[in-house]
């Protein structure tokens, strides 16, 4: 084997400026199979079975992931595998070490893979924890089970074939037994950034709401106007009282913006107020913001947690089933095709266009157009259409207002870009976010059906995201913002709480 390893419970192999947390050190030993670049060893049975990648040191600890009804760190046989990518045991060095900003991968038999969550014990030694004290809570210390087990992950992949490997799994999310924080010494910080979407306030609400009624977390402030207002503006106080009632209104009561991101200026402002959770609000670009800065953080080696929630009205993000507000667009989306087909269907070769949300994927459409039953043409993205000739649009368009007299078309923003004669010159022009900026494509269509139409185009783009969200919305966002609190709070930090497609909560690496 490549490792020489002993349990926690053994006392000659305790380190000895160590003792008191019973942390054990095992070196590599470079007399056995040094051509194997993986191997699966021994360990106490509290600890299980995983293969690792050599490493140069390998720390036996009291893992943040200590398994249920552990109440001390000094219980032997409650050790759990702590893997630190270090050359040398000197600390200063492995936190600015660039292999430390390698993804977290564990591997497992039949082919198991977890992608893990960074966690402060990554790169802050000998971090204290404490009892959650939710297991004291009259609210939750009566419900069995209520904290996530261990080994609790969950399948990137719903369905799978006998013979299919495990695949790909993410860590389940939920609160933890033991929690890197105290609640005395929490400094958190909300910021939402990028265009808006309904929700916004519920998630602000319930982070404040769950920080402050779960774990007794009684400061924390919102960051005014998006990331520039971590060094332009003053910050909001919150607290439950604030953010009562927000969740009734649209938009977000923190403000936002577009690009404004400034690393060394950010980082800075959170180390010079002591800021030590950071929940961030927003879509892909706000996002690798978030990553950006999580690294920063990791990089001077800084007691704090970086905590994303992925925000896009437009529901395209690959790993997740639905992101929030979503069904809010949709319900709204609806009240503008019901509009459109009451203006088309009320006059001669009418033609009621309605132009959705839906940059790179045609979600809000597509579903807007299952729920609505009165659409005869939804153009979307991912599916390419053309205009002129047999098979194309305009000969479906005038075949329907022959036979029907009118019809409803719905078109996704990013529908048929490609179609528009400028559209190389618009390619290059984005927006702060980096967003390429789009051509209006249903004024464009709608200005080149040559046949006689009466036509209603109509554009419910900032009525669909301004408003608020929904009561199904509401319940997606509570948990989203009570999964991120919970996270934050056990010490993982570079995550992103998001729905997986199994349906459970769970944790993303950023």
């Amino acid at each position: 084997m490549d490792f020489v390893i002993a349990p926690s419970s053994f006392p000659s192999f305790l380190n000895p400026d160590n003792s008191k947390n019973n942390i054990l050190y095992c070196y590599y030993n470079n007399i056995f199979n040094n051509k194997e670049n993986q191997s699966r060893f021994p360990v106490p049975s509290s600890a299980g079975i995983f293969t690792l990648t050599r490493f140069s040191t390998v720390t036996f600890s009291y893992d943040h992931r200590c398994p249920r009804g552990c109440r001390s760190r000094r219980i032997p046989g409650c050790s759990r595998i702590k893997c630190s990518r270090r050359t040398d045991m000197d600390s200063s060095k492995s936190a600015t070490s660039p292999e430390i900003s390698k993804p977290k991968i564990l591997t497992g038999p039949g082919g198991y893979v977890l992608e893990d969550v960074p966690h402060l014990s990554d790169y802050i030694p000998d971090l204290t924890c404490h009892p959650n004290p939710l297991q004291d809570h009259p609210a939750y210390s009566v419900v069995k089970q209520y904290f996530v087990h261990v080994d609790d992950t969950v399948p990137q992949k719903v369905v799978v074939h006998k013979d299919s490997p495990r695949g790909i799994h993410f860590r389940r999310a939920g609160a933890r037994q033991r929690v890197y924080f105290d609640s005395d010494e929490v400094h958190a910080c909300i910021v939402t950034c990028g265009g808006l979407c309904p929700g916004l306030n519920t998630v602000i609400r319930e982070i404040v709401c769950g920080l402050y009624h779960m774990y007794g977390v009684k400061k924390v402030e919102g960051i005014d106007g998006g990331y520039r207002g971590f060094y332009a503006k003053n910050t909001v106080h919150l607290d439950p009282k604030v953010v009562n009632d927000i969740h009734k209104r649209g938009g977000t009561i923190l403000g936002t913006s577009r690009g404004g991101h400034d690393t060394s200026k950010i980082v800075d402002s959170i180390q010079d107020r002591g800021i030590n959770q950071v929940y961030i609000i927003g879509g892909d670009g706000t996002q690798r913001g978030a990553s950006v800065i999580f690294e920063e953080i990791r990089r001077r080696g800084l007691k704090v947690s970086v905590a994303g929630i992925p925000k896009t009205i437009d529901n395209d993000i690959p790993v997740i089933d639905k992101s929030f507000g979503f069904d809010t667009a949709v319900e709204e989306a609806q009240r503008a095709i019901n509009a459109a087909h009451v203006e088309a269907e009320s006059i001669d070769n009418g033609i009621g266009l309605v132009k959705l949300m839906g940059r790179y994927s045609g979600f809000i459409a597509m579903y807007a157009t299952l729920a609505s039953r009165d659409v005869d043409c939804c153009l979307i993205p991912e599916s390419p259409f053309y205009l002129e000739g047999p098979g194309g649009l305009f000969e479906y368009i005038e075949s329907r207002l022959k036979e029907n007299g009118h019809m409803v078309i719905v078109i996704a923003e990013g529908a048929g870009q490609e179609l528009l004669s400028e559209s190389m010159q618009s390619m290059a022009l984005k927006d702060a976010s980096g967003n390429k900026l789009l051509k209006d494509v249903g004024l464009w269509i709608s200005q080149r059906i040559k046949m006689p139409i009466n036509l209603k185009y109509i554009d419910p783009t900032y009525m669909i995201r301004a408003v608020p969200s929904n009561a199904s919305d509401n319940v997606y966002c509570t948990l989203l913002a009570q999964s991120a609190v919970h996270g934050a709070m056990a010490g993982y930090t570079g995550l992103q709480a998001v729905l997986s497609m199994a349906g459970r909560h769970t944790y993303h690496s950023m």
